[in-house]
């Protein structure tokens, strides 16, 4: 079956879905004024200097309300896409580049599912993100020096986009479907900031990371 609006395929089911083909918004950063364009952007903060940004163009696109939902998702998934693969970059412990290398390809399979549940193309976050950004959105200090702070940071962004979605499935009980979704995305962001807890006590024990190359992390 296919999307009446994009002509893309349907997952299979009668749970009702938002198609968010072709939403494209202008938004300009009330800090430094730059304009940047797409459905969403990492965090919802500038990406030149993390300023709060603001709709340009009139909001035209239909069902507001719930595409502002599924955008703010994006946001959150393309954010701990970049700051892990920023950290992995970054890092000079072998044990974290690792680690972060392995939790930004969880969350690009995260994306690959919102992308073919809503039908959106968010753009790449590119090799420009600042790891302060992410910082920001967890609300953590940003102690570039400090190794452990990547793991304050990764674990306050899980946290605090697991509390999103449970706020967006209990904002859709009338819509099994999607309750059904973000209940699912919230469960993985709290099973992801436990993976983190873990793996940052043991490294700070000094001990081997239960994450290894070859081993499935959930998804």
């Amino acid at each position: 079956m296919l999307c009446p609006k994009c002509h893309q395929p349907l997952d299979d089911g009668d749970e009702s879905y938002i198609c968010c083909a072709n939403a494209s918004l202008q938004w300009r950063c009330t800090d430094c004024a730059k304009v940047s364009e797409g459905f969403a952007l990492p965090y919802g903060l500038c990406p030149h200097c993390g300023g709060k940004l603001a709709v340009v163009n009139p909001r035209d696109i239909e069902g507001g309300a719930a595409l502002d939902a599924v955008r703010k998702a994006f946001e959150i998934e393309l954010g701990g896409q970049a700051f892990y693969q920023r950290a992995a970059a970054d890092s000079t412990d072998p044990i974290l580049r690792d680690l972060f290398g392995r939790f930004a390809a969880m969350e690009q399979e995260h994306m690959q599912t919102l992308r073919r549940r809503y039908h959106a193309r968010a753009l790449d976050s590119g090799d420009e993100f600042k790891l302060e950004l992410a910082a920001i959105f967890a609300g953590v200090p940003n102690r570039p020096t400090d190794p452990a702070n990547l793991f304050r940071i990764a674990i306050g962004m899980e946290e605090r986009a697991a509390t999103f979605f449970d706020s967006c499935a209990q904002a859709n009980l009338a819509d099994a479907g999607t309750q059904q979704l973000y209940r699912e995305l919230a469960a993985e962001e709290r099973e992801h900031a436990d993976l983190l807890r873990t793996e940052y006590a043991r490294w700070r024990a000094g001990k081997p990371g239960l994450l290894r190359a070859g081993d499935e992390l959930a998804s």
